[in-house]
């Protein structure tokens, strides 16, 4: 599985963004994907994520302002609402099958204050 992500970009605070991840392979066997975020010299966190047959996810710091969807082939998009200067990071697509993950190279997002 391959996943290129894009929207990316800077944004004032209090805008907003939508995030893409486009998802080409084996992607019919895919059973998660999800949105991770790593800002500069902070871990790689979880931002939100959509489980086969379960549902979503989202961190608590972003409940009520992002948004995750995805197609019938995985394709996902993250819609970002109000952004604030904490959410400044670059986002990752990340996607499971079984125990197998994948990462996409990542969408750098600015919001300045």
């Amino acid at each position: 599985v391959q996943l290129q992500a894009s929207g990316g970009g800077l944004v004032q605070a209090g805008g907003s963004l939508n995030l893409s991840c486009v998802a080409s392979g084996s992607t019919s066997d895919i059973n998660m994907i999800a949105w991770y975020r790593q800002a500069p010299g902070k871990e790689r966190e979880l931002v939100a994520s959509i489980w086969r047959d379960v549902g979503t996810y989202y961190v608590d710091a972003v409940k009520g302002r992002f948004t995750i969807s995805r197609d019938y082939a995985w394709n996902s998009g993250l819609q970002m609402l109000n952004l604030q200067s904490a959410d400044t990071a670059k986002y990752y697509c990340h996607a499971r099958i079984l125990r197998n993950v994948y990462w996409g190279q990542g969408t750098l997002v600015t919001v300045s204050s």
